[in-house]
């Protein structure tokens, strides 16, 4: 009984990073759409459900006057969650190597948006489930997925939530959703696959969680240590039905990862060309593009979507196809 009175009771925190945090550019790449079940952002803040190691949490975070960051979380997680929070808002994130002399636009983005870092959840499958929704489909109908699937099998999390928030499922619980859930969801049979594998070796996945910035010498330019990321990618890629792009979208919000450039994305690589030379590329003038700033390329991409210069529409939309038996 003291177990369970304990989970209901909160766990407060007072975090003063030593730099500028703006939270919402800094855990938006979490947020999959406005009715993202598992995060909702506030005007100062953000709620996120977590399903940590220690179980279950509900964290609230909010900025305040001077910098400051107040949470509270709920939950038989919320002190691993609260733990968590500093890498969440880019603490172990640096930039001191990152050179945009070359780029003075991009460097007034940087200016204007001092407090934009690279989230860490810490959490590997929590943060690939949702990147396998969206391999090759619409943002539309992989978010119609995730909150479908997530609504019906998450559960209910602890503590005061926003209605309609839920914790993503386990991987059991992922295990257990029936083959006529999946097509009501509109997942096909590749996606769905790519789930249950990874779901099958989640505790093997979550193992690959950054325990702190990557250690090692410098790799790169400007003396970043990219190279403390780079078996994240490959250890990812050994599970079936994960390519580079869903790799990449998993470890820029699981570890943070400064490198990690999202090849294959059908907007992407137009939007990096239009910004940087004027013209869409397809993904090899992309990473032409993006080469001599290897070590950062992810932090590039972030400046150039954070720098509102629209990407022009070229070519059709994609379509949305529909799985679902009728």
């Amino acid at each position: 009984m003291d177990a369970l009175l304990a989970d209901t009771r909160p766990l407060t925190t007072t975090y003063a990073p030593a730099r500028p945090v703006n939270l919402r550019q800094t855990v938006g790449p979490l947020l999959r759409g406005v009715h993202e079940p598992t995060m909702r952002l506030t005007p100062n803040g953000f709620w996120r459900i977590i399903r940590s190691p220690e179980g279950t949490a509900t964290l609230h975070a909010e900025a305040r006057a001077g910098g400051r960051v107040e949470a509270t979380a709920w939950g038989a997680g919320a002190g691993w969650a609260l733990d968590a929070l500093p890498g969440l808002l880019g603490d172990g994130d640096d930039w001191s190597g990152f050179d945009l002399e070359r780029i003075p636009p991009l460097a007034e983005v940087r200016r204007r948006h001092p407090g934009l870092w690279l989230t860490s959840t810490a959490l590997v499958f929590e943060s690939l489930v949702p990147s396998i929704l969206e391999q090759k489909v619409t943002t539309i109908e992989a978010r119609r997925a995730w909150r479908y699937l997530v609504a019906k099998y998450g559960e209910i999390p602890p503590g005061p939530a926003p209605e309609g928030m839920r914790v993503q499922p386990s991987p059991r619980q992922w295990q257990l959703v029936p083959s006529w859930e999946w097509h009501r969801a509109g997942v096909g049979p590749n996606r769905s696959r790519a789930v249950l594998a990874a779901a099958a070796v989640a505790a093997g996945l979550d193992r690959l969680a950054p325990a702190g910035p990557p250690a090692g010498p410098p790799a790169g330019p400007g003396g970043t240590r990219a190279a403390g990321y780079d078996g994240v990618l490959e250890k990812l890629q050994t599970v079936h039905g994960i390519g580079p792009w869903t790799a990449a979208e998993t470890s820029q919000r699981s570890h943070g990862h400064p490198d990690a450039v999202s090849v294959g994305d059908f907007h992407l690589a137009a939007h990096v060309g239009w910004v940087l030379i004027g013209e869409p590329v397809d993904d090899e003038g992309m990473l032409e593009l993006l080469e001599p700033w290897r070590g950062h390329r992810q932090r590039l991409v972030r400046l150039i979507l954070a720098s509102g210069v629209p990407k022009p529409k070229f070519g059709p939309r994609a379509t949305i196809q529909d799985h679902r038996w009728h």
